[in-house]
């Protein structure tokens, strides 16, 4: 069978990607121009949200096998505590940040598409493409010279910030290059006196300097160098920022990685052109301030699967759905590089009077329970939510429902199987089931636990909202279903 959707790019959004489609027996090609996956770390910090996203493959558990669980973030002054945000208390089922090498995140991510019977093609160059009609005609160039051209219905442009997909789009990357130098060194620490699932981030008046675990007393140390510094850094230049910035007594050593680097903060308007996407740093580059980026592109890709897949499929409403991805992600991503920017800028005040303001009140603001949660909550992307999208339904007045377009908390199992389905969750699972009978290939019901679920509440395939009813509107409910997947009840 030809392939239904090209993917350029097996970073772990393009990976991801073609995890979900794969899953729900979408037919995928997927290809790198690497030779193979990366051996560097590069983005470690894997969130609560996007465990549970990529809990419906089967991947969060191997991730967790290979990374390392921290519970809190503390940002420190010498030895003092400014303040410490902890991910104890996130309503999730992944209650921590996983620390993890990209390299391994690729390789779990890999291995779980080889499982599901496709491969990785490697020394493949993306070249260009032509849109005519409903086909996308794709220009690939393989090793030794031999050019291939393939057709197919759906193209997804995961090929990275200099993305060849989004030059050819002719779509601007909008945004600007943060002044000023940083450097990175995967290193051996000793004497970091902090418990082994917390890690901390030290901000000085010369600027700051942050420690992210990789594995047993190694980690990833972060720090901005400034304007008019040396390009490239050796470990005597970090050890020197570590011992001005930190607390004293830290010591580097065996240093497997250092680079300067300078950050980026743009995005496309549009995450789509007619049948091509862009997802991940393809449509958005971030600051790394938080650690977001690789979560929001692999949320990009998630989003994105299920509907294409519906669509596939004949199971859903073509423009409705395709049309919603660039809409939602969107938003996420301009909101992903509003919050990274700030907490960039904020570690890194150059005046003196700025940064006692600064240190006094987040404090002062983040000694207090409901702020420490927010952030908990920010940080972890939990609090992910699509307010404005089109796919959001009508809201009950039922209490205790998330909103359409929230993310719906809980551990009931949504998205689980090979083909994307809505779940509607309600207090009798028996009265439902009469219901929907036409709906049954889109649409499952849940029971819910009637103490606690008073209505009704329509889950999308990744677990956000998608409609809230009173008890009995079933009415509601079809209309809804008829709309996304353009049926009617048999």
């Amino acid at each position: 069978m030809p392939s239904s959707v090209l993917i350029a790019g097996a970073g772990p959004v393009g990976l991801t990607m073609a995890v979900e489609l794969a899953r729900f027996q979408v037919p995928v090609r997927i290809i790198d121009r690497s030779a193979a996956r990366t051996d560097k770390s590069k983005a470690l910090a894997v969130w609560s949200r996007t465990l549970e996203l990529l809990d419906r493959s089967g991947c969060s558990q191997l991730l967790i096998d290979a990374g390392r669980k921290t519970r809190a973030v503390d940002i420190m002054s010498g030895k003092k505590t400014i303040a410490r945000i902890a991910f104890d208390d996130l309503a999730s089922r992944f209650p921590f940040v996983l620390m993890v090498p990209q390299s391994e995140t690729e390789r779990v991510l890999e291995e779980k598409l080889q499982a599901l019977g496709v491969a990785v093609e490697r020394n493949v160059e993306f070249k260009g493409f032509v849109e005519t009609g409903s086909v996308v005609t794709c220009s690939l160039l393989h090793p030794e010279g031999r050019a291939e051209t393939v057709a197919v219905d759906w193209l997804v442009g995961c090929d990275g910030a200099h993305s060849q997909i989004r030059h050819q789009l002719g779509m601007p990357f909008e945004g600007d290059t943060v002044p000023g130098t940083y450097v990175l060194a995967d290193v051996h620490v000793s004497g970091l006196e902090l418990p082994e699932d917390e890690f901390p981030i030290f901000w000085h008046r010369n600027g700051m300097v942050a420690f992210f675990p990789i594995d047993r007393n190694r980690y990833r140390v972060i720090a901005d160098l400034g304007t008019g510094e040396q390009s490239n850094p050796t470990l005597e230049d970090v050890q020197a920022i570590v011992d001005k910035r930190g607390p004293g007594g830290i010591v580097l050593s065996d240093c497997v990685w250092i680079a300067p680097f300078t950050i980026n903060e743009r995005k496309v308007r549009d995450f789509s052109a007619g049948r091509v996407f862009l997802a991940g740093d393809a449509a958005h580059i971030h600051s790394p301030a938080g650690g977001q980026g690789m979560n929001t592109g692999i949320q990009d890709a998630i989003n994105l699967a299920w509907k294409l897949a519906m669509v596939v499929n004949n199971d859903g409403n073509r423009e409705l759905l395709l049309d919603s991805y660039s809409i939602e992600r969107s938003a996420n991503a301009a909101q992903v590089l509003r919050d990274s920017g700030r907490m960039l800028r904020v570690a890194t005040l150059p005046n003196a009077a700025a940064q006692a303001v600064r240190d006094f009140l987040a404090h002062r603001l983040l000694g207090l329970a409901p702020v420490r949660n927010m952030a908990a909550e920010q940080l972890s992307e939990l609090a992910v939510r699509y307010d404005h999208s089109p796919l959001n339904g009508s809201e009950s007045r039922a209490s205790g429902l998330p909103k359409p377009g929230h993310r719906m908390p809980g551990d009931l199992p949504f998205g689980v199987g090979t083909r994307p389905r809505f779940a509607l969750i309600v207090g009798e699972k028996a009265d439902a089931a009469v219901q929907f009978k036409g709906f049954d290939d889109i649409v499952e019901v849940l029971a819910g636990d009637p103490a606690k679920v008073d209505g009704m509440c329509l889950v999308r395939p990744d677990g956000y909202v998608a409609m809230t009813a009173d008890a009995g509107r079933w009415d509601d409910i079809i209309a809804y279903l008829s709309r996304i997947s353009r049926k009617e009840i048999l």
